[in-house]
């Protein structure tokens, strides 16, 4: 295999890893709307890093961040509903980033690249920002497991059995935002969402544990990457949408197994 190729499979296997088991509290929680407003912030982050002049990965990351925990505080209030923020600080964010790209005319910005991934074009730079970014991720979601797991199970009653339900919610969200900048190279700031969502919607028809369906979350996501790759390299298809189809793909074919044979 070509150089370019390896890069490309073991990038999109870092975020898939890291991916699949984030995306089962976020299919638990119902937070798919979240994960498209951190998304959408991503290419005001790109700006940000061509203004200060610094790797675009890191203001990605910084603005992912920022967002994150501004949704995170303004969650706290009642004014307004959660989706409502996220519809606004959304559509707010990218049309931020598309207005600040404009003035910026001596710079060259491949949009399609930033929007829908180049998963092929991946550097050593880039596998060191996304298995550096996820395996952080899976440690820290380690760690917050049980306190978040109870808190989505039955918020109430994890406050009153003494568990951090706010700095666990709020560690959750943070993750999230790393996962979403590490992996916006791979799928794209419109199609990050899916690699969160769908490998996880579709473990959850065979997991038989909250830690089984993230294990088998995370297995299905890679198995979306080897055959999303393998589609681009076949039929010359654009990579990141490729791997999204591998992906809804196997959530089709999940739900049309019988009950019987998944048992």
């Amino acid at each position: 295999m070509d150089d370019f190729l390896l890069r490309a499979l073991a990038g999109g296997l870092g975020v898939a890893l890291a991916a699949g088991p984030l995306g089962t509290f976020v299919v638990w929680r119902r937070m798919a709307y979240f994960g498209d407003a951190l998304a959408h912030s991503a290419l005001l982050g790109v700006v940000l890093g061509v203004v200060l002049d610094i790797d675009p990965q890191l203001g990605v990351i910084a603005t992912c961040l920022l967002l994150a925990l501004a949704l995170a505080l303004l969650q706290r209030q009642r004014r307004l509903a959660t989706d409502t923020l996220l519809g606004i600080f959304a559509h707010a964010a990218l049309s931020l980033g598309l207005v600040a790209l404009a003035f910026l005319e001596t710079v060259r910005v491949d949009l399609v690249a930033y929007l829908f991934g180049d998963i092929l074009a991946i550097s050593t730079n880039d596998l060191y920002w996304i298995w550096g970014g996820n395996l952080l991720a899976l440690a820290a979601l380690t760690l917050i497991w049980r306190p978040l797991l109870a808190a989505t199970v039955h918020e109430e009653l994890a406050l009153v059995e003494g568990a951090p339900v706010f700095l666990a919610r709020l560690a959750f969200i943070l993750l999230i935002a790393i996962v979403v900048a590490v992996a916006m190279k791979v799928v794209g700031i419109l199609l990050i969402t899916s690699l969160l969502i769908i490998p996880a919607a579709a473990a959850r028809r065979f997991a038989r544990s909250p830690e089984g369906m993230a294990a088998l979350a995370g297995v299905l996501g890679c198995a979306a990457i080897g055959a999303g790759l393998w589609a681009s390299l076949r039929w010359d298809t654009p990579a990141g949408p490729s791997v999204v189809v591998a992906a809804t793909a196997l959530f089709a074919l999940g739900q049309l197994i019988p009950g019987r044979i998944r048992r």
